[in-house]
């Protein structure tokens, strides 16, 4: 079964939670003014596809990771978002609290 691409509504999601309009992202990630609006509504109605490197000029601009376009639940994005703002250190310490709290006791 194909699953629906989730880039589309993440697209959608942060650009309005950012406040700014589909052609103001475009224009801000170097598209053309005259086709910016046209070509970040072809994305968010998943039309077509942007590519790996424009992707990750809107998630710059929109405060995002990269990773957070590819989410397919709410929770995932949330924590997607959480992640990118701990440090390499507090991450790695997610990473450890998180393992220790998966392995089973020595008395089960």
């Amino acid at each position: 079964m194909a699953r629906e691409n989730p880039i589309p509504t993440r697209l959608k999601e942060a650009r309005k939670k950012a406040g700014i309009t589909q052609k103001d992202l475009g224009v801000r990630i170097g598209m053309e003014p005259s086709s910016a609006s046209g070509r970040m509504n072809h994305y968010e109605k998943g039309r077509h596809t942007p590519d790996i490197s424009t992707l990750q000029r809107m998630a710059d601009e929109l405060g995002v990771p990269l990773n957070y376009f590819f989410c397919e639940d709410e929770v995932s994005a949330e924590l997607a978002c959480l992640i990118s703002q701990l440090t390499e250190k507090e991450r790695v310490e997610l990473i450890e609290k998180l393992t220790a709290q998966k392995k089973p006791t020595q008395d089960s």
